[in-house]
């Protein structure tokens, strides 16, 4: 396994390759991680994944300067997954001007949900993953890139991003990798306590409640989010949403619609730990 630090290097690295397969991370890697690797490996010959922990998607107030940084561990474990390049930019490599020129994408799908609680967040996820784009198919036409479902909005957006630059990269969407007791996996759960740990359950257990619910058709859906938000507020979070969107937009759907493909999405904090999740229905 190669592991490059620069876009020139990147572009040697993949001379004469074909067209990879590409996952995007900012490292602390854990199972879902690993996962998208292996996704990855089915689609292409060559398999390059980035570690990158992206200045332009944080608010002022959030934790990038405390998010984990674990590069060594990270690459032996994709080394570990058969993983062929790993691209680990510094930010003066991937930003060696101030990132004036930014992808702004489409509001109605972008400042909604996650964008409302942390606006701008999705232009500089469209920045980075518009740059990295750049960096790895650059020079090979293409290729297949792949995404968890986890952050089930950026998948839409990035989606919606690339058809509309009509560029060569085929987007894939993995299931979310859990825990046994259905907590999605994700590299903040590192800031989990052992008692919010056992607690942070309860956000999965609620959307699930939901969906059933919204299925059942008895009670108004703002209602059903009302309560659910309730309910999970009495476990001691401080839920940011609780709600059910159309799949293909995450806009409303009518009360009439709640046999449609659905999605629950929720966004809610532990302590001082935010977590996300979703559940397709």
């Amino acid at each position: 396994m190669q592991i490059v630090h620069t876009i020139e290097d990147l572009r040697h690295a993949l001379a004469g390759r074909g067209r990879p397969a590409f996952v995007p991370t900012m490292g602390n890697l854990h199972a879902g991680h690993l996962a998208l690797v292996r996704e990855a490996r089915r689609h292409a010959d060559t398999t390059v994944a980035s570690i990158f922990v992206n200045r332009l998607q944080f608010l002022p107030h959030e934790d990038f300067d405390s998010y984990p940084r674990t590069l060594q561990a990270d690459c032996e474990q994709l080394e570990a997954q058969g993983c062929n390049i790993v691209f680990a930019p510094k930010e003066q490599d991937l930003y060696p001007q101030p990132q004036t020129y930014k992808v702004q994408p489409d509001a109605a799908l972008a400042d909604i949900l996650e964008g409302q609680f942390r606006p701008g967040f999705f232009t500089g996820v469209c920045t980075v993953v518009m740059k990295l784009f750049a960096c790895v198919f650059g020079s090979t036409g293409g290729g297949v890139a792949v995404f968890g479902k986890k952050d089930y909005q950026q998948l839409l957006v990035i989606r919606h991003m690339v058809q509309q630059f009509a560029l060569p990269i085929s987007i894939i969407g993995l299931e979310t990798e859990r825990a046994a007791d259905g907590l999605a996996l994700s590299s903040r759960n590192a800031y989990l306590s052992a008692e919010q740990r056992t607690q942070a359950r309860a956000l999965s257990q609620q959307l699930q409640w939901l969906a059933h619910q919204v299925r059942e058709g008895a009670v108004p859906l703002a209602q059903l989010e009302a309560q659910a938000m309730a309910q999970l507020s009495a476990q001691g979070w401080q839920p940011d949403y609780l709600t059910v969107r159309q799949r293909h937009d995450l806009q409303c759907p009518a009360d009439h619609a709640r046999q449609a493909p659905l999605v629950a999405l929720g966004a809610a904090r532990l302590g001082g730990t935010r977590l996300i999740d979703n559940l397709e229905f």
